[in-house]
């Protein structure tokens, strides 16, 4: 990867509007360009300043670690489990919201994580 970006051309990729919306989405508050080189190429987050980041940093930890006291996303896990093995009879529709729902959980666990700068974790709880 070259690093003088200033001399290179831009790079441009065609979307659609829901595309576009996701990723501004995932992008949370990171400029789009700057989420996707991080996602791309896991270089550091651009620098924030000092105050936001240690706002921002005290509430996403508050949060990451609500979600992990619910147990919601090893409840969901254990409904989804009992679904695919037949112990727990769903329609098709309430059985895609649920695993919907599990991954709901995964991807919040997830951007919370990176916006800590940690790595995400996969399903498996093991670090990708």
């Amino acid at each position: 990867m070259e690093s003088d970006g200033k001399n290179l051309p831009p790079f441009s990729i065609r979307l659609s509007k829901e595309e576009r919306q996701q990723l501004r989405t995932r992008a949370g508050r990171m400029p789009v360009s700057a989420y996707i080189r991080f996602m791309l190429f896991e270089l550091p987050t651009p620098r924030r300043h000092a105050a936001n980041i240690s706002e921002n940093k005290e509430l996403i930890e508050r949060l990451l670690h609500r979600l992990g006291n619910t147990r919601i996303s090893s409840n969901l896990n254990q409904l989804a489990k009992a679904s695919n093995s037949g112990a727990l009879p769903l329609d098709e529709e309430t059985h895609a919201l649920l695993h919907e729902a599990c991954n709901a959980v995964l991807d919040i666990r997830e951007e919370l994580s990176l916006a800590l700068g940690r790595k995400a974790k996969g399903n498996s709880g093991e670090e990708q």
